[in-house]
């Protein structure tokens, strides 16, 4: 596929950095994200990131996307378009410190079109990465994906879950993605979701995202009874509430109240940082939660609270407007356009061998 006009990222040779600056940028990120390069290179970097309306410029007749049209309420063209393909891109490629992560998660894509875009339309088309997606239920036609780079991971299958007692066309929300990949001898069962919206209210859809939080609690016990205690599990995504929610706990936990997974986002919740801000007050409701097989493995890929973060640059903020501090850098605030990222933050949790945390 060509590239798109206008795109090419930081690297293109009459982009805005030079190679020179471009390399003094992701030195800069690197050394606030405190990672090794080494970590990068030998193990698994992962990435969940609500994009924010990542919508093409086409009306689809079966879903409403009239307001991202070029004479819609959003005013969409093709340049905001390729401005946020390549603001994408630079998250990505920074994320990855120098190479992009090995398996992104993202949600809020409008269909395949814009992944094809962002993959094939970009550098990052030099890293030959997959595209897992399926169109969704959702009425503004926005879904839920999975991209992963082939030369690092197999995927073995995938399918899209929605919750079951629903009659056909009742579920109206995103369908929540599994996708079992292999990385060497290791198996990852990860589970992408974007549950319903708290707008119009935090309990307008309660009942709904706590029928997911079964729905997809039910589907890892079967995960753990086929593949054993031991199972690999990673749980990420847009929640649409924080780590004390009802639907949380209600995935998390056990009846007897003991963990049955780990929510790597709570301790990060607990001191007041988050990924998403509404009226000046930071919330974690994109978040990361794994099963007990990656914390206590002692073969094969490990990981901890310490190897989970939000990845927050100085690019992606900026100053709020209205409340003190800082705030995503979105791409609208309400109906007016900005140029930003997105009104989300990403968050990334790093997999590496036991030995390499001996090292540590």
């Amino acid at each position: 596929m060509k590239a798109l006009e206008g795109t090419g990222g930081l690297m293109h040779t009459r982009g805005v950095f030079s190679r020179a600056v471009y390399i003094l940028f992701l030195i800069i990120v690197s050394t606030n994200r405190g990672y090794s390069q080494d970590v990068t290179d030998q193990a698994l970097r992962l990435m969940f990131y609500n994009v924010e309306n990542l919508f093409d410029i086409y009306d689809d007749s079966l879903k409403d996307d009239n307001d991202f049209l070029p004479q819609g309420l959003m005013r969409w063209n093709y340049s905001r378009y390729t401005k946020k393909i390549n603001s994408l891109y630079k998250t990505i490629i920074a994320v990855g410190e120098w190479h992009p992560p090995d398996v992104l998660a993202l949600c809020e894509v409008e269909n395949r079109k814009v992944l094809e875009d962002l993959v094939y339309g970009t550098y990052l088309s030099k890293y030959k990465f997959g595209i897992v997606h399926e169109d969704s239920p959702d009425e503004r036609g926005i879904d839920v994906c999975l991209i992963f780079r082939k030369d690092r991971l197999e995927l073995i299958n995938y399918e899209y879950w929605i919750p079951s007692g629903f009659k056909s066309g009742e579920f109206t929300s995103r369908s929540v993605l599994y996708a079992k990949l292999r990385s060497a001898s290791d198996t990852l069962h990860i589970i992408v979701n974007h549950w319903p919206s708290r707008r119009g209210g935090v309990l307008s859809a309660e009942g709904d995202r706590q029928k997911i939080a079964a729905m997809v609690k039910t589907r890892v016990d079967s995960i753990v009874n086929n593949s054993g205690y031991r199972s690999k599990i990673i749980i990420m995504g847009d929640f649409n509430c924080s780590p004390d929610d009802q639907a949380i706990r209600l995935l998390v936990e056990q009846a007897d109240s003991d963990p049955f997974m780990v929510n790597l986002s709570e301790r990060d919740a607990s001191d007041g940082k988050g990924t998403y801000r509404y009226l000046g007050i930071w919330e974690m409701i994109d978040q990361i939660i794994i099963s007990p097989g990656l914390l206590n493995s002692d073969y094969g890929l490990y990981t901890n609270d310490n190897l989970f973060s939000i990845f927050k640059p100085d690019f992606l903020l900026f100053r709020d407007p209205k409340y003190p501090g800082l705030t995503p850098f979105s791409t609208y605030r309400g109906y007016r356009y900005q140029g930003g990222y997105s009104d989300h933050l990403p968050v990334v949790l790093d997999l590496i061998f036991p030995d390499q945390h001996q090292q540590e």
